[in-house]
């Protein structure tokens, strides 16, 4: 890490309609983290390349998709 490099680290919680936290999107530089209720990493998210991967790495789309992650049944 550089010397004069900042982290920003921001953790949003995700409620459903009922308000019930099912997971969390984190914010770590221009990278973003889904995990859901346990704690599980469900995908990641980096604007450099506007992809959306999953928890393997494969890519599932192109742009931020990982509301969608969090809602899938």
């Amino acid at each position: 890490m550089i010397k004069d490099e900042i982290v920003m680290n921001n953790r949003e919680l995700v409620k459903d309609f009922y308000g019930k936290v099912i997971g969390s999107i984190e914010t770590v530089g221009t990278k973003q983290i889904a995990r859901d209720f346990y704690g599980k990493v469900l995908g990641r998210y980096d604007s450099t390349d506007n992809k959306t991967r999953d928890f393997y790495g494969k890519v599932l789309t192109q742009g931020n998709t990982l509301m969608g992650l969090l809602f899938k049944k």
